[in-house]
């Protein structure tokens, strides 16, 4: 029976302070292991290590310059090298982590952790021209850390950008100063404290980003939007998923966002359809959501103009 080898991937695009946070991480008490950690590096930065000093830590540090040579038979000579306890990835920001997610590692590694590190002050230029690696980056991690956080006011539309592509991720962002809090305290633009709360077409995205993130704000409240009816085969015939098609990284990586709703109207309505929901929220634990999310009791369906356009998270 192989011993497990834990995996750290660190992921982020050059000089996005990948290096710092792991040197800092490295060098913990909390972090200290008995065995040998292998650091495996895939770009150099600005930021770099000192080999004799990570020793003191038992990191050992072996560099792959291209992505040819980042082979599963490379990774089998370095276990048989060094038989590391740990190891940790520093990833390439321009090679796509599915390539390393869909290998097959030695025997006992195994993944256990996906951090990514952005610089905020670059975040948007990336976005923009480099979106399809930066959702590779964040699907499946379970910490996404910003750094360099000048101006807060794009920050709540970041922390939707990651959610909608990895609701489980803990999102941090931090300034010269540190991790700054409480930013995110009332960045919705409808009015929750309305005896119905109007979503409205473009905020779909953040609305349903904060029903997910933020239970106790929605908990018996009435809310009132328009989605298209899907019907999957699994479903009651009382129950349908009201929602809309989204764009989590180009125009072809589509996902639909609906949350269960329940109606006795439901076996009326056609996939397909777009309708107008009222409907009472609670949150309830449900197989589609592996666990606890909302439940929507829906009070009026009527049927509405279709929205064709996309829902965006910024």
């Amino acid at each position: 029976m192989e011993s497990n080898v834990m995996v750290y991937l660190m992921t982020g695009f050059l000089d996005s302070g990948k290096t710092q946070f792991l040197k800092f991480t490295l060098e913990q008490d909390y972090f200290q292991i008995d065995g040998k950690t292998l650091l495996i590096l895939c770009e150099e930065g600005e930021e770099e290590y000192n080999p004799m000093e990570m020793l003191k830590y038992g990191v050992v540090i072996e560099k792959i310059e291209d992505q040819e040579d980042l082979t599963e038979e490379y990774l089998e000579e370095l276990n048989r090298k060094h038989e590391p306890e740990r190891v940790v990835v520093e990833y390439n920001g321009m090679w796509k982590v599915s390539d390393f997610e869909s290998m097959k590692l030695p025997d006992g590694w195994e993944i256990e952790q996906k951090l990514t590190t952005v610089d905020a002050s670059t975040f948007q230029m990336y976005l923009t021209n480099l979106k399809p690696l930066f959702v590779e980056m964040v699907r499946g991690a379970e910490l996404v850390l910003f750094n360099r956080c000048e101006d807060l006011k794009p920050l709540p539309g970041y922390r939707r950008s990651v959610k909608v592509v990895s609701p489980q991720a803990e999102v941090i962002f931090e300034d010269e100063e540190g991790e700054i809090e409480n930013i995110f305290e009332d960045d919705v633009p409808y009015d929750l404290k309305a005896p119905v709360i109007q979503i409205a077409r473009e905020d779909y995205g953040i609305w349903y980003v904060d029903m997910m993130e933020n239970p106790d704000r929605y908990k018996g409240k009435t809310v009132e939007f328009t989605a298209k009816v899907l019907k999957p085969r699994s479903f009651p015939s009382k129950v349908f998923l009201p929602g809309r098609m989204a764009m989590t990284c180009c125009a072809d990586d589509t996902t639909f966002l609906g949350y269960v709703c329940r109606s006795s109207y439901a076996p009326k309505l056609k996939a397909g359809q777009w309708i107008t929901v009222r409907a009472k929220v609670r949150y309830a634990n449900v197989s589609v959501y592996q666990g606890e999310g909302p439940v929507l009791e829906a009070e009026n369906i009527e049927p509405a103009e279709p929205i064709e356009e996309l829902v965006y998270f910024n």
